[in-house]
């Protein structure tokens, strides 16, 4: 039950950012996918870092969010079928563009999340101490 609840708020996250982003960059370029994969990748980093070093959740909820929310929020599936029709379109340079953006950004944007929290944590730190 609690998956198909962040699964519902994920997809429908998914599909009205999606078309926001759409309206606004066109459809020439996945750029609806690569930003929602990339926003899952620094949120899913965050949520995991922040639950694992400084919250605790119950598993529930982490399955909810981590697994349902962002799960379906971001999708490969998607990002495959754009890469293949980039592709059969002979847009090569677009479709190594893309997926040269989403692996490289979605380590950036992974590690950027965690290294948020890490910082945040570490300057909290340091306020207490010098109390």
């Amino acid at each position: 039950m609690y998956l198909g609840v962040g699964g519902t708020f994920g997809a429908i996250s998914r599909y009205s950012l999606g078309i926001w982003i759409g309206e606004r960059f066109g459809q020439a370029f996945p750029v609806h996918t690569l930003t929602i994969n990339l926003l899952g990748c620094f949120l899913l980093s965050l949520f995991y870092t922040l639950t694992t070093t400084r919250f605790l959740v119950h598993p529930h909820f982490r399955s909810s969010f981590g697994t349902g929310f962002v799960g379906s929020f971001t999708t490969f599936s998607t990002f495959s079928y754009e890469n293949v029709t980039l592709l059969q379109s002979a847009h090569y340079g677009l479709a190594l563009l893309y997926i040269v953006a989403s692996l490289l950004g979605g380590y950036l944007f992974t590690s950027l999340g965690i290294r948020w929290v890490t910082m945040r944590k570490a300057e909290s730190s340091k306020k207490v101490s010098k109390r």
